[in-house]
């Protein structure tokens, strides 16, 4: 049921795409077809034309929800997302632009002036705005500050105080706080008197005068126990709860492994500062895989689909240039073997089989390490068996396809020794591309450095400069 419902949410947001950038396709051939007949009310027609046209978009927009906004503005270049977004009402603003990726965010804000900021800024919680704030100029930050109240002033200044990959960071300041000595029947004139209750409620937060944490009370309980017990009675004392300054990553895996909606977040005199929903980490959980996506491939940070040529260039330039220097290295483990591949031509066309298989084998194990770093699951105590084990898929995969790659080349070129030059150097291959997808990011681990950044660069390098020169050398060695 879920698969479905996920399937129908994009076709639908897919569909809502097709039919802005037809509005927008639309309203372009209309005024140029009008914009090439003369006639003397022409500037009139092409005025009505084009607020037609406008109109019909707006009205579309209107019906969208904010985060169906912020996609289809992600998906259009950047000449037609302004134009869309200066038809998106000014009350939505703030909403959309809490939606929209960072880089999209930037493009937006650099068309708004600060009076516009201010307005889409004061439409938004104080978590929210601690979420833009990182892209607001600096006086606009300043002017706003001065427009909240004494509470979210200090609210925000404190959001605002912790890394970005901490839970204080993430949490949300839109909390029900409860006594233990109330009856549940209290508690549930309390909640109807609230009216509205905050996102992602699963659970009353418990607290003694100083907002010391005692408790959480369920809200299942609430409704299904008897309602003159006291919320002392029925509250849980054994409960998940973060400091602000938790690492974010090791949060969500909790949220995971408890099935949590809604968690407290506590000062260390266990006062109640604010909670962590799970909606804030499952966004925070899709930007970190993006991220580590993008650095895999060897870029700096998110990149805009439309930006600019110059700046994603120079976005793509850092590793461009390490892979760069790392394939001389490679050439020139080629170059010391000129004089055995001048005697043997078949080692040109063989030899980018063993490096080229050898960086596939690589990047299956380096996925495995990243991801099991990623989840707190390799340790010092399970580390060595766990090289152990890639090895022994190593060999026995080496074992296999070694073989493979050994009789295909011994048929074609009718030369055995060949064939077992081949099958030897994808062994050993194999071997060194499990032991550089295992050491390559649990040294970057160990350097407090994100595995993911740079090492299928690495890998790479490590299974062509090692695969040509075993192949090479054994070729060397055997065969001339």
């Amino acid at each position: 049921m879920t698969e479905e419902y996920d399937t129908l949410q994009h076709e639908s947001l897919e569909e809502h795409l097709h039919q802005v950038q037809a509005l927008l396709a639309k309203q372009r051939l209309v005024e140029d077809l009008v914009h090439r007949q003369e006639g003397p009310r022409q500037d009139l027609v092409e005025t009505l034309v084009h607020k037609q046209n406008l109109a019909e978009l707006q009205k579309k927009l209107d019906e969208l929800h904010p985060a169906d906004v912020a996609h289809i503005l992600e998906a259009l270049p950047l000449d037609e997302r302004l134009l869309v977004w200066d038809l998106v009402k000014a009350e939505r603003d703030g909403e959309i632009l809490v939606e929209v990726s960072d880089s999209v965010r930037e493009s937006l804000i650099a068309s708004m002036d600060n009076s516009e900021l201010l307005a889409a800024a004061g439409t938004l919680d104080t978590d929210e705005i601690a979420d833009l704030a990182p892209d607001l100029p600096h006086d606009v930050i300043q002017e706003l500050l001065t427009t909240l109240d004494t509470q979210k002033r200090a609210r925000l200044q404190s959001a605002l105080s912790f890394p970005e990959d901490s839970v204080g960071a993430l949490m949300d300041f839109d909390m029900v706080t409860i006594r233990a000595d109330v009856t549940l029947e209290v508690a549930l004139r309390y909640l109807r008197r609230l009216g509205e209750l905050p996102d992602q409620l699963d659970k009353l937060f418990v607290v003694e005068r100083n907002d010391q944490l005692i408790g959480v009370l369920p809200l299942k309980r609430l409704l299904t126990t008897d309602p003159e017990a006291t919320v002392a009675a029925v509250m849980v004392e054994d409960f998940v709860s973060f400091q602000p300054d938790d690492d974010a990553h090791e949060a969500a895996q909790a949220f995971e492994r408890y099935d949590l909606v809604m968690a407290p977040v506590v000062d260390t005199q266990k006062r109640l500062i604010g909670r962590l929903t799970v909606d804030a980490v499952v966004d925070y959980i899709r930007e970190s895989a993006d991220a580590d996506m993008l650095s895999m491939a060897g870029l700096k940070e998110e990149e805009d689909l439309f930006s600019t040529v110059w700046r994603s260039a120079k976005n793509r330039w850092m590793w461009l240039a390490v892979n760069l220097a790392t394939a001389f290295i490679a050439s020139r483990v080629i170059g010391a073997f000129e004089g055995s591949i001048e005697k043997l031509a078949a080692l040109a066309a063989l030899m980018p089989i063993i490096a080229g298989i050898g960086g596939n084998t690589g990047n299956q194990t380096i996925a495995l390490i990243i991801r099991g770093l990623a989840l707190g699951q390799i340790t010092q105590a399970n580390a060595h068996r766990l090289i152990a084990k890639e090895l022994a898929i190593a060999l026995l995969n080496g074992l296999v396809w070694g073989s493979a790659v050994g009789a295909f080349a011994w048929l074609l070129y009718d030369n055995p020794a060949l064939g077992g030059v081949m099958a030897l150097a994808m062994l050993l291959n194999f071997i060194v591309a499990a032991l550089a997808g295992i050491f390559i990011p649990m040294t970057l681990e160990r350097l407090k450095r994100d595995p993911a950044i740079g090492s299928s660069v690495l890998l790479t390098f490590t299974t062509d400069s090692m695969g040509f020169f075993i192949f090479l050398g054994l070729a060397t060695l055997i065969l001339l």
